[in-house]
């Protein structure tokens, strides 16, 4: 027995249904991805974005944080060993070094020259020692007097000798008169050139003076009494001896010491300069004594 017209209508959408569901789940298309498993690739693309560009900002930047500098570049290997050739000292060392040791040498000579110019003034000063120099008064080339209080201010180098000396003191003064140049060079108008005679019987101011005058305008004579002169030779321990029994007109020699007396601007001894010492010797060593000094000291 058939079914009614009407039973048949509504059972074909039914199967068409069921017919339409077996075709979607045997059909080879694309499936459906789950959605966790999208969420965690959306999420992995950006994140690997972002650490590819940490790591190129990295490469470009992380040197300007670092401390040490880039490793020289060479063109070529003959510029890598001419590099590393020489090892750790250049001749720019090499010369620093040099000069570093000839500043050391020159410092060291300069102040063992100065501690033996120290010692040597401060023997002179010391307890027990003789004085040299003193008080004294005597008349200068032009009449007036002159004593030790005048010759304070600078230093003083005094010599003794006479105008009728024939050699060893023409010498001598024409030695002076280079020293006080020389000093005068490089250290102003610091130094008293000062000419005691030890003949005041023929060494008058008048003659004194036309003698200086062949030697040094700085030059200043200064002559006495015999009392005054034998006076001012024993201060500064000077030897002098002019023989006996000599008649007036007569000629004769004075026989004294030769030395160079170097004095402080306060009147103190500071040392004596032999004939051994040259002109330049010499000049050296008064220039060290008035570097020295600490005190007032006149260029006028």
């Amino acid at each position: 027995m058939l079914p009614a017209t009407g039973a048949l209508r509504s059972q074909a959408p039914q199967r068409l249904l069921h017919t339409r569901r077996r075709v979607n789940t045997t059909s080879t298309g694309p499936q459906r991805i789950p959605q966790s498993q999208s969420q965690s690739q959306s999420r992995s693309a950006p994140e690997a974005r972002l650490q590819l560009g940490l790591s190129c900002w990295r490469r470009e930047h992380v040197r300007d944080f670092s401390s040490t500098k880039p490793q020289q570049k060479f063109k070529t290997v003959q510029e890598a060993k001419s590099r590393y050739r020489s090892g750790p000292f250049s001749w720019k060392a090499g010369a620093l070094f040099l000069l570093s040791g000839a500043g050391m040498i020159l410092y060291f000579r300069y102040e063992k020259a100065r501690i033996e110019r120290k010692r040597i003034a401060d023997a002179t000063k010391g307890v027990g020692k003789p004085k040299v120099g003193g008080k004294f008064e005597l008349v200068d080339q032009d009449g007036h007097p002159y004593t030790d209080e005048d010759m304070k201010g600078k230093f003083a180098l005094v010599y003794f000798g006479f105008t009728h000396c024939p050699d060893i003191c023409p010498e001598e003064l024409d030695k002076m008169a280079e020293m006080v140049d020389l000093v005068q060079a490089r250290s102003s108008n610091v130094l008293r050139p000062v000419f005691i005679t030890c003949d005041p019987a023929r060494d008058t101011p008048a003659v004194v003076k036309s003698y200086l005058k062949e030697f040094h305008p700085a030059l200043i004579g200064l002559t006495g009494t015999w009392e005054q002169i034998k006076a001012v030779c024993k201060a500064y321990r000077v030897y002098f001896s002019t023989p006996p029994n000599v008649k007036p007109g007569q000629d004769y020699l004075v026989d004294h010491s030769i030395y160079f007396y170097l004095m402080d601007p306060e009147g103190d001894f500071v040392e004596a300069i032999g004939r051994q010492h040259s002109p330049e010797q010499a000049a050296k060593i008064i220039t060290g004594h008035i570097g020295d000094w600490r005190g007032t000291l006149s260029k006028g």
